[in-house]
């Protein structure tokens, strides 16, 4: 038996563990970006009540950022997607 034979071998039987992992995985950068954006509107939402005269400014910034996490948690959830089905 070759020690490719026992690779594959292996690593077929640890193929639902790796589906589980990556359906954890999605679930985790769902809510670290929901609660990361949360935490972008409550500040936000804070910032404006204190400083109303600079509250263009902090929303286009507070877009900007909710945009970049937005990303990244989009990113993640694709990538744990296409260990989930391949």
């Amino acid at each position: 038996m070759s020690l490719l034979t026992i690779l594959l071998q292996a690593v077929a039987d640890l193929a639902p563990y790796a589906k589980l992992g990556a359906a954890i995985g999605a679930g985790i950068a769902v809510l670290g970006a929901g609660l990361g954006i949360g935490n972008i509107g409550a500040r936000a939402l804070e910032s404006i009540a204190r400083q109303p005269e600079a509250g263009g400014e902090i929303r286009s910034n507070m877009i900007v950022a909710a945009a970049l996490i937005e990303g990244v948690a989009f990113f993640a959830l694709v990538i744990c997607l296409l260990i989930l089905f391949f």
